[in-house]
């Protein structure tokens, strides 16, 4: 039996900021992009994939939809999400340091700059435009 992660999730609160950012900077294809009244669910694609390997799409979907969710539950998450404490999402990348450079650029928020870990990992970590944080390793 085969078992693998088919989506991961993050919030976004700014649909086209996130999309500019995951599509534009970080290279990722849009498979799907589905609205429903004012929400929206973009599904993303790794911009690199081995041959007949399993994909593990990323979901930017609006936060707090859940409509069984109050609104002081849902204000809640809301400043989870502006203070980056609510979601995160770990990335691998051959080139830390061209990849830093790249997103740095861009303006995102860096959290970490690229550093060799006591635990044996380089790596780095910044913000995407909802707050989440990213950490990015260095495959190798």
């Amino acid at each position: 039996m085969s078992l693998s992660v088919r989506y991961a999730f993050l919030p976004h609160t700014d649909p086209e900021a996130s999309l500019a950012f995951y599509r534009d900077v970080l290279g990722f294809t849009v498979s799907n992009d589905v609205g429903y009244e004012d929400m929206r669910w973009i599904t993303l694609d790794p911009p690199s994939t081995a041959e007949g390997a399993s994909v593990t799409s990323l979901v930017l979907e609006p936060p707090a939809c859940d409509p069984t969710i109050s609104e002081e539950e849902r204000r809640t998450i809301l400043e989870l999400i502006a203070k980056g404490s609510y979601a995160s999402l770990t990335l691998a990348v051959d080139d830390l340091d061209a990849f830093f450079e790249k997103v740095e650029a861009v303006g995102a928020e860096v959290v970490q700059e690229p550093i060799d870990q006591e635990h044996g990992v380089r790596d780095c970590a910044f913000r995407d435009p909802a707050g989440n944080l990213l950490r990015v390793n260095e495959a190798g």
